[in-house]
């Protein structure tokens, strides 16, 4: 067997392509990012396009420097923005319309329109989350109301949706000369269409949204021993490389971190950040404002269900302090900056762009910086900024534990923000319990290898994998309690006057 697994890990804000050894050692890895495209306040768009070419390139670019090629790789694995949406012609390969990001707030009116009148309940209990601007339902209606021709299109057979896993899937596959049309189970949960106890599509569902079945793919397991399909001798591989794992990014960073038993959790620090609590083959449905979720599925085996917490906007404030306010010039001035002051001097940040996702799920909110004096400068909003995204982390997580009765002894951290060793201990000192990072970060691609490799034998069980996992460093509490709450009070004062910001039309 080839020595080697590759992954391709398409986010928010860029594409990568890294392989991995045996021992889940990095051997190569390449990124690029892609445009962000924002057409008017709370509308947020990709180029499909771009981002393909962005794959190809990061694909051919990471072997190349790693002297590798397609016979190196033992299988490939795919991991992906969740709910964003793209819908294109399966005759043409051409997309209708740009990629709806999963951050993008057009479709308050139809999230609204389903809490009204009774039909959220049924996709509360049916799909596990709450209507709400976030998932792909509303933004694949939204594409067949308001772009001409995808309406007739889609009732013909021939305007096909996914996320982008299912987009890329589609194009190592073939694309138009035959490319598979499926993805797997933890992506389709993140549609609002999907049954969590049948796995499948839900006509009932598909009627809230008026959406013809035939757009959608075939559901399939995470890690699939019988293949999506393999790669193209003609594609960015250079030839036929086994498609086997298939996660949505926040699963795959919850396998990467070997999160296999129930209770063990893991949090993402991305573009947003995302928590999930591993609760087995049990279905928990969250009465503190939490998703329930697929974990991911093995081959054969049940279903693996997770508690998770979603935020919207961390990383990406990180970002907008260099891109919109110029007052950092990479992500990593924001640690030195915050470093100048003591603490955040009175001022507090709520990062609501999108609205507030869990536990509040409030799309009138918007972002907000408050306490604000003349004594105030850009280092305490540096600070408030990296404060946030640990103050958001703190409310996902005490809704976990109402939901699941599990106290945290240590958080399981990786992602980009995890470089950032200021917000790492600001994250201990706000929640209380050691925050702990694994010697591979990103575990987003490292999961989507995982569920290849295992698929075909490259690893043989889940402790093949937990073997792999080392601690690279663990932060520790250093606040008393009193500072935690009085800080904590604050946080929740701030939070409050985001709310009822904007009109949600009805």
């Amino acid at each position: 067997m080839p020595d080697f697994v590759g992954a391709v890990d398409q986010g928010t804000t860029s594409t990568r392509f890294m392989i991995f050894d045996h021992g889940g050692n990095v051997v190569a890895i390449h990124q690029l990012e892609h445009e962000q495209i924002l057409p008017r306040a709370g509308w947020v768009e990709h180029n499909p396009v771009e981002i393909w070419e962005r794959t190809r390139a990061v694909i051919e670019t990471a072997l190349v420097a790693a002297h590798l090629t397609a016979a190196d790789l033992a299988a490939l694995g795919i991991t992906n923005q969740r709910e964003t949406t793209v819908v294109w012609n399966r005759r043409t390969g051409r997309p209708y319309y740009n990629a709806i990001v999963w951050q993008d707030t057009r479709t308050d009116r139809i999230a609204a329109a389903l809490d009204r009148d009774g039909r959220g309940d049924v996709i509360r209990q049916k799909a596990g989350l709450p209507p709400a601007t976030y998932f792909s339902g509303g933004k694949i209606q939204w594409i067949l109301e308001n772009v001409e021709g995808v309406r007739e299109d889609a009732e013909r057979g021939e305007a096909i949706f996914g996320n982008t896993d299912t987009w890329l899937l589609w194009n190592l596959t073939g694309g138009v000369d035959g490319g598979v049309h499926v993805t797997d189970v933890t992506n389709a949960s993140r549609t609002m269409l999907m049954n969590l106890e049948t796995f499948d599509w839900d006509e009932e569902l598909l009627g809230f949204f008026g959406i013809p079945r035939a757009m959608l793919p075939r559901i399939r397991p995470s890690s699939d021993p019988n293949l999506y399909g393999v790669t193209l001798r003609t594609g960015p591989l250079g030839g036929e490389v086994p498609l086997s794992g298939d996660l949505g990014d926040q699963q795959a960073a919850t396998v990467g971190q070997v999160c296999f038993s129930p209770g063990e959790a893991k949090n993402t620090y991305g573009t947003g950040n995302f928590l999930l609590l591993n609760t087995g083959t049990e279905l928990v449905r969250s009465r503190h404002g939490l998703l329930t979720t697929v974990c991911y599925k093995f081959g054969d085996q049940p279903a693996v269900y997770a508690l998770e917490g979603s935020i919207a906007v961390t990383g990406s404030a990180v970002q907008w302090l260099r891109d919109q306010l110029g007052i950092i010039s990479g992500a990593a001035e924001s640690e030195s900056l915050a470093r100048q002051v003591e603490d955040n001097g009175g001022i507090y940040f709520v990062p609501a762009f999108s609205g507030l996702f869990a536990p509040y799920w409030r799309s009138d909110a918007r972002g907000v910086i408050v306490g604000l004096s003349r004594y105030n400068n850009n280092a305490h909003l540096a600070r408030a900024t990296l404060e946030s995204i640990c103050y958001q982390t703190r409310d996902v997580v005490e809704a976990m534990e109402a939901d699941s009765g599990v106290r945290l002894d240590v958080l399981k951290v990786d992602g980009g923000v995890t470089a950032n060793e200021l917000c790492m201990q600001l994250q201990a000192d706000i929640l209380g319990v050691p925050v702990s990072k694994p010697v591979v970060a990103e575990t987003t691609a490292l999961g989507a290898a995982y569920a290849a490799g295992l698929a075909v034998g490259f690893w043989k069980s889940a402790d093949d994998m937990r073997a792999n996992w080392q601690e690279a460093k663990r932060w520790l509490p250093t606040w008393d309690e009193a500072r935690r709450d009085e800080a904590y009070a604050g946080w929740k004062k701030a939070v409050e006057r985001t709310l009822n910001w904007v009109e949600v039309e009805s």
